[in-house]
């Protein structure tokens, strides 16, 4: 949709969304944000085709195409619903936020954090990744993440504002990455989604079957400073209701080539990607196209 308007617009609309969302109860809300969803998939043809290229990917050629369409339609409405709760987060306490999120796996976060170097834990777009975040903030962890500017820039800055909300840190991805690096030595954690190359640099891996450009930042980070990689996903159950899980953390071996270091790290990564939206694709929100060659459809 923001391609569809002026950058000023959009960040018009943001504001008054951000007013109004937490006067909305839930139970008219996500119907609400649902039809938002609805309409953004209706007329946004490139972001529609940009997702359905994605699923044909998860679900394979032989996939029938009604379901590639249906699953489309159901992930803009997640991501629809995850603006819902970034909207309301100022507003919500941390019991309510603690209430909705069930955690599985802490004490692999735990047993990582208890190495005493800090933690670069990696996600994707999927389910509300927003509740993994806050999952580790509510439990005294520091955060630190890279984040991608939008334009206008009051919209990042709102946008900045709203995700901060909760003490998480986020700096420009374009910018310098020291606070990475401070927040490993100060024993936090430093979040770097692996699933949408924003800066062109990566290494290109097989990810459900077809090789495309993957971020590797996090593995590099992780490999110069001996920290472990932790993976953390969510998933929405029903509206305010989410599951967060944490996998057991890889340790990049110290012996081999940097570029067999690598593909270790990675291929930590790339299993654990393909495992958690695998199990539930439409809530895999990412709109831009992973993969630049499309599936042969038999």
């Amino acid at each position: 949709m923001a391609r569809l308007l002026q950058p000023r617009i959009v960040y018009y609309l943001y504001r008054v969304a951000g007013e109004l969302a937490p006067r909305i109860p839930p139970r008219v809300g996500y119907p609400l944000f649902s039809l938002m969803g609805g309409l953004v998939h209706c007329l946004n043809r490139r972001a529609r085709a940009n997702v359905r290229s994605n699923l044909r990917h998860v679900l394979g050629p032989d996939a029938p195409q009604d379901r590639v369409n249906q699953l489309s339609r159901a992930t803009f409405s997640h991501v629809a619903f995850n603006y819902y709760y970034l909207f309301r987060l100022p507003t919500l306490t941390a019991a309510q936020v603690d209430s909705m999120v069930h955690v599985h796996g802490w004490e692999n976060v735990e047993a990582a954090l208890s190495l005493g170097k800090g933690v670069v834990m990696t996600s994707a777009h999927f389910g509300n990744i927003e509740v993994v975040l806050y999952a580790m903030l509510m439990r005294g962890v520091s955060m630190t993440i890279p984040a991608e500017r939008v334009e206008p820039p009051e919209l990042f800055e709102y946008l900045t504002q709203l995700r901060t909300s909760t003490g998480l840190k986020l700096i420009p991805i374009d910018g310098p990455m020291t606070d990475l690096f401070r927040t490993l030595r100060r024993g936090g954690v430093a979040g770097i989604a692996a699933d949408r190359n924003i800066t062109g640099d990566g290494t290109v891996v097989d990810f459900f079957g077809a090789p495309t450009l993957l971020p590797d930042g996090h593995v590099r980070l992780a490999m110069h400073t001996g920290t472990p990689l932790i993976l953390g996903f969510s998933q929405r159950l029903h509206q305010d209701s989410y599951e967060a899980r944490f996998w057991p953390h890889f340790r990049i071996p110290e012996e081999g080539s940097d570029q067999e270091r690598l593909a270790a790290g990675l291929a930590y990564i790339v299993n654990g990607l393909e495992e958690a939206i695998g199990t539930c694709p439409e809530q895999w929100t990412i709109t831009a196209r992973i993969w630049d060659k499309p599936v042969e459809t038999v």
